[in-house]
């Protein structure tokens, strides 16, 4: 009895092992509620790292490296004036396609913006020669 008590628990354990945990499966640790505070005040008030590598060699430098490291969330950088990812066009596939249009749209309105002009002066000419012709 004791044996099979035993193995009943070794097998529970292990199932355990493999077992991935995640907020579904139990009570967030307070370790895990910690993480998620600060990842969600980082996100919200932003978080920056900058620094330099420089390699030298007989105090002659021979490559640096900046480096600069910024994680908000993408409201907080839309709100600071960063959108850079919006107009690459490996982030942003469509927008090819976007800009394409609004060169196509773009023509579209000059070429009517020339025939309203053509119009209105072929209308001016009209009413000069009718006002003409009266006197």
């Amino acid at each position: 009895m004791l044996h099979a008590q035993m193995r009943a628990l070794d097998e529970h354990e292990h199932a355990d092992l493999f077992r991935m945990p995640t907020d579904l499966t139990g009570n967030p640790s307070r370790g895990n509620a910690g993480l998620v505070d600060v990842l969600d005040r980082v996100l919200d008030k932003g978080l920056v790292v900058a620094g330099d590598i420089k390699v030298s060699l007989a105090e002659v430098e021979l490559l640096t490296i900046r480096i600069r490291l910024m994680i908000c969330s993408i409201d907080k950088a839309e709100a600071i004036g960063l959108d850079w990812w919006k107009y690459d066009r490996h982030l942003s596939p469509g927008r090819e396609q976007v800009m394409q249009e609004n060169l196509e749209l773009r023509e579209q309105l000059r070429l009517l913006e020339r025939q309203v002009a053509a119009l209105t002066a072929a209308t001016g000419r009209r009413r000069r020669a009718a006002t003409t012709s009266q006197d």
